[in-house]
C-alpha cells in the first residue's frame, strides 16, 4: 500500500499530529464519523444518523471537542513545525518511520470512562502499541517546535504530577511515554456522574457491533490544522511495514 494523500500539499503553518485513524470506509470509521458528526478524512459534516437514546442537542454538545480533532487515537500529539522544517519533510519522515515498523492488530475495543471523558480503548494491554507511540514521540521530535508560554501555562494549570510536568518540558505534552494511554475520544467531559453513566451505557450499546472485531493498525495518519480555529483534517496515511516486506 502506497502513501495515500487525502488532499493537496500540506501547509507548513498551523499544527500537525500523528494519529491512528480507522481505515477509510470501515465500520469503525463510519461509526466515529456518524457519532461525532464529521468525517476528518473528507472534512465534511456527517448527519448523526445513529439510533441512540440521547437528546440530539446533548449529543451535539458532547461531541463538540472530539469533532474538532476528528475520530482518532493519538500517537504524537499536535505540534507546530520547528524552524527549518517543512510539512513535506515531515510527511516523508513519517513514511520512512512507518515503513520500518510492523503493523499491529489491536484487541477488541471497549467503551470506557477515562475520568470525565468517554472513549474507546483496547480491552487488553498492547506493549507494541505503547512502543510505537513512544517512538513516534521521540524519533520525529526534531520536527516539533517547543510549545509557547500560553500552551505550557494551560497544561500546567491542569494539575500535573511531577513526572507529567517533566514530560511536558521534554516532549511538549504531559501524557506521553509511560503516561500514554491509547484511546479514541467519544465525548468531551461529562461532569455529572449520573449523566456520564447514562451516556456510557448508551455508547456501549451503540459501539457493541464494532467492538467485537479487533481493528487493524496498519498505517499512521498525518493530521493537519491550518490554524487554531480550524478543525483537524486527515491529510495522508503512511502504511506500516512496507520496508519489512521488501
Amino acid at each position: 500500500m502506497a502513501v495515500v494523500s487525502v488532499e493537496g500539499p500540506v501547509l507548513d503553518t498551523g499544527r500537525h499530529a500523528i494519529y491512528w485513524a480507522p481505515p477509510a470506509g470501515s465500520p469503525l470509521a463510519r461509526l466515529g464519523a456518524t457519532w461525532l458528526g464529521r468525517d476528518a478524512e473528507t472534512g465534511e459534516a456527517v448527519p448523526r444518523s445513529v439510533a441512540l437514546d440521547i437528546d440530539p442537542a446533548q449529543a451535539e454538545a458532547l461531541t463538540d471537542s472530539p469533532r474538532f480533532y476528528g475520530f482518532h487515537g493519538t500517537l504524537k500529539p499536535p505540534f507546530a513545525l520547528s524552524p527549518g522544517h517543512t510539512a513535506g519533510a515531515l510527511r516523508d519522515a513519517l513514511t520512512t518511520f512507518a515503513a520500518c515498523r510492523p503493523p499491529l492488530v489491536l484487541p477488541p475495543l471497549s467503551v470506557t470512562a477515562i475520568g470525565p471523558f468517554i472513549a474507546l480503548i483496547p480491552s487488553a494491554p498492547v506493549p507494541a502499541l505503547d512502543d510505537l507511540a513512544a517512538a513516534c514521540v521521540a524519533d520525529l521530535d526534531t520536527f516539533r517546535a517547543p510549545p509557547d508560554a500560553a500552551d505550557l501555562a494551560r497544561r500546567q494549570a491542569a494539575g500535573l504530577s511531577e513526572r507529567q510536568a517533566a514530560l511536558l518540558a521534554r516532549w511538549g505534552y504531559p501524557y506521553v511515554m509511560e503516561e500514554f494511554r491509547f484511546h479514541l475520544t467519544l465525548t468531551g467531559p461529562i461532569v455529572d456522574a449520573t449523566d456520564r453513566a447514562a451516556v456510557l451505557d448508551a455508547l456501549r450499546d451503540l459501539c457493541a457491533p464494532v467492538c467485537a472485531t479487533p481493528p487493524p493498525l496498519d498505517a499512521l495518519a498525518l493530521f493537519h490544522q491550518p490554524d487554531w480555529n480550524a478543525p483537524f483534517r486527515l491529510v495522508a496515511r503512511s502504511p506500516l511495514g512496507t520496508a519489512l516486506a521488501a
